[in-house]
């Protein structure tokens, strides 16, 4: 790629790579604070035009420096050389976010940068060069094509402080939600407490009684919302969407769906449907209506992705939401695969043609922002949930709780999942996925879906009258305490260690408080000052705990419980600044109280 502009950020030379074409490109460079670089990327052309490809590329040296984070990693936190394609972190508004993360084996931020356009299609990579030790950074704009335009601005954030990975995260998320078109929505209270999920539970086979029960006895446990997902719209239970498009309900699985919601409304429990947003499938009557109007129409799997670019398409699918809204009672929304609004190579250069806007972008971002205006004008607390990976700065805004991806029965990688999410999504609720287990598993290993989410708003989806009733107790148990102790576990400063083990424990803090897990054999290390009220859980299946503390935290009150709430043994003993060994049952809890 030729050169096209350079500017020196602290240790970085960065440089813009490309073809210019109609544009003149500048570069510029302030310091914000030491170590934390703002380069700011101007373009000019003199009339419309369509920008090339190009990058913003500097290079890091490989010291102090030994893994990587980026919001769809996943379980690959190794720095890769600068040939391997997984090195690549590839985001747009409805997917993940451009940011990327280096940092050391301790934590330590070593690099983090992230970009301003978390609008349109960005990559962000770093790769090792071999020959020389150093790390290619390297930011692609404009690999998929934007409509002309004359002007873009937009902001490179280098961070090179030696301060704790999370915090750079947390910074460039709040970063992101002080920009005035990307400011989050507020998250009302039922979008911070557990939920009942139809899904694992039940999937497409759903019918009113079985769901109403459910609610009944999810409600005492602590459970305020059901989320009714796929399946109320179609008699099919292919897991297709085939029947998408029309979202009528199904009379034959919800023959009074009106007097269904009516009756989970009095039992206490918000009602959340689900809606597989951009999906219209063959056979539907809304196929017919916009088969013309759609982003693949060489797909062969029986649906398609609506084009809302046209202003008939979005107003089609919001006004389905209103209907149920004024029809129903209905509280809320999970509003599912709205990542797959993608240009395809046959729709790769459409423009005009009826659309009212060019950019997918820019039109899923009109779509949502007004959907989460009319429907709070309906309901300020309307709830609506969206699931990783389109939990990223512009998705906070049209929604007001995030899921973690599909993991069922993994308990592992739901917490993987849901810390992914918190480490960027601030005030804006992370939930786990709904937590499920075979209803033969001891009570300890269940109870591990819920410990090893503790630090996200709980959904769990078994059916609660067809496991033991230890297992019931257990669920009881935990939602009491995570509900105790929302204040720490969701608003407490958040401090998940070792990401590149996974996240083998996590610290959450206030003034009062401090509640730690442990994950892995480990143990625990606490730093700071300690709180009056020291709170331990074992998320492993040994039966000690080993605990670091930084300084003496004198005589205390200990008592430990098992995983279903049980007192196992109350003691008094001293801690000393040092390590401890804590006897704590697997999946259990100890209170230390002074």
């Amino acid at each position: 790629m030729a050169f096209l502009a350079r500017v020196q950020a602290g240790r970085y030379l960065v440089t813009a790579e490309g073809e210019a074409g109609a544009f003149r490109v500048r570069l510029s460079a302030r310091e914000e604070v030491e170590g934390l670089w703002q380069v700011r990327l101007v373009m000019e052309a003199d009339k419309p035009a369509r920008p090339n490809e190009m990058r913003l590329v500097w290079e890091h040296p490989l010291v102090g420096t030994h893994l990587k984070w980026f919001p769809g990693c996943g379980t690959d936190r190794t720095i890769l050389p600068e040939w391997r394609a997984r090195r690549i972190s590839r985001s747009k508004n409805t997917s993940d976010a451009p940011v990327y993360a280096l940092f050391a084996s301790s934590g330590t931020n070593a690099l983090s940068f992230a970009f301003s356009d978390a609008m349109n299609a960005v990559s962000l990579a770093a790769g090792v060069i071999e020959e020389t030790a150093t790390i290619r950074c390297e930011v692609t704009l404009f690999a998929e094509p934007l409509p002309p335009l004359v002007r873009y601005e937009a902001e490179l954030r280098l961070d090179g402080r030696a301060v704790p990975y999370h915090k750079a995260l947390k910074d460039v998320s709040d970063w992101w939600a002080a920009m005035p078109d990307a400011a989050p929505a507020a998250a009302p209270e039922h979008a911070r407490l557990p939920m009942y999920s139809s899904w694992y539970s039940f999937h497409q086979r759903l019918e009113p009684e079985g769901l109403e029960r459910q609610c009944a006895l999810a409600k005492p446990l602590g459970m305020e919302s059901i989320i009714v997902d796929d399946g109320w719209q179609t008699d099919d239970t292919s897991r297709g969407y085939a029947y998408c498009g029309d979202w009528e309900v199904t009379a034959n699985k919800l023959p009074d769906f009106a007097g269904h919601v009516a009756r989970v409304h009095e039992i206490g429990m918000k009602y959340i449907l689900w809606f597989s947003v951009p999906l219209v499938g063959v056979h539907s009557k809304a196929y017919a209506r916009f088969k013309e109007k759609v982003l693949d129409p060489a797909s062969k799997s029986g649906w398609f992705v609506l084009d809302p670019r046209f202003a008939d398409v979005r107003e089609y699918l919001i006004t389905l939401y209103e209907g149920f809204v004024k029809r129903y009672g209905i509280d809320g929304f999970k509003l599912d695969f709205v990542d797959t609004f993608e240009l395809t190579p046959e729709t790769r250069e459409t423009l005009g043609g009826g659309r009212d806007i060019d950019s997918v972008p820019l039109a899923v971002d009109r779509l949502l922002t007004d959907t989460m205006t009319r429907l709070r004008a309906m309901n300020r607390d309307i709830l609506i949930e969206f699931r990783q990976s389109y939990v990223g700065p512009l998705m906070r805004k049209y929604g007001n709780m995030f899921r973690a991806g599909d993991a069922p029965g993994d308990y592992h990688g739901n917490r993987i999942k849901t810390i992914d999410i918190r480490l960027l999504s601030g005030r804006t609720p992370a939930h786990s996925d709904m937590v499920t287990w075979n209803a033969g598993e001891p009570v300890e290993s269940a109870a591990m879906q819920l410990v090893h989410t503790l630090f996200a708003v709980p959904q769990v989806s078994v059916l609660l009258d067809r496991i033991p009733a230890q297992h019931v107790e257990m669920v009881r148990h935990y939602l009491t305490f995570w509900r105790k102790h929302r204040d720490v576990l969701v608003d407490g400063d958040f401090e998940p260690a070792e990401p590149g083990m996974l996240y083998p424990s996590v610290v959450a803090r206030n003034n009062e408080k401090l509640l730690a897990a442990a994950y892995g054999s480990g143990g625990l290390v606490v730093r700071g000052p300690l709180p009056s009220q020291i709170i331990l859980v074992n998320g492993t299946f040994q039966d000690r705990l080993a605990v670091l503390l930084p300084e003496s935290a004198g005589k205390r009150q200990v008592t430990i419980t098992s995983c279903t709430g049980e007192a196992v043994r109350r003691e008094t003993r001293r801690f000393g600044a040092g390590a401890h060994s804590v006897e704590l049952p697997p999946a259990g809890i100890a209170q230390i109280e002074g």
